[in-house]
């Protein structure tokens, strides 16, 4: 799957994203070893800490569906009404999720604006000093 492709998967994601507060909408679409999607939308709460973001709505869905190897994932997100009008980046919580089941140095970040615009980065790069099941053997 090109990147292109999922970038479509996540904007498709963002149209479900629940976000009465923020009104920032963010899709994600999970791309597994086995070429199964998974998507996620941003669910927040009024009491806010129990928001979950997109990423990580895709990440446990794979999760329970038995999938524990990934290939990328694509991420747009943007106020409400627009197309994703910006880059949108992980948090540092849906990182250190990614870092539980991904290879750093060969999972894929796709950061797109949801138009024309995207930039690929590795997991390492965007959690240079991640700690992971690795650091407890």
């Amino acid at each position: 799957m090109t990147d292109a492709e999922l970038i479509l998967e996540a904007k498709k994601a963002r149209k479900h994203a629940y976000v009465p507060y923020s009104h920032f909408q963010v899709g994600a679409a999970l791309l597994t070893k086995s070429g199964r999607i998974y998507h996620g939308c941003n669910i927040e709460n009024a009491a806010y800490t129990p928001t979950n973001c997109a990423e990580r709505t895709a990440f446990f869905k794979a999760i329970y569906d038995g999938e524990r190897e990934f290939d990328k994932i694509a991420v747009v997100g943007g106020a409400e009404g627009t197309d994703g009008d910006e880059l949108c980046s992980p948090c540092g919580v849906c990182r250190q999720v990614m870092m539980e089941f991904c290879d750093p140095e060969t999972f894929q970040i796709i950061l797109a604006n949801g138009k024309d615009k995207y930039i690929r980065r590795s997991l390492k790069e965007m959690l240079p000093f991640g700690f992971g099941p690795e650091n407890l053997k």
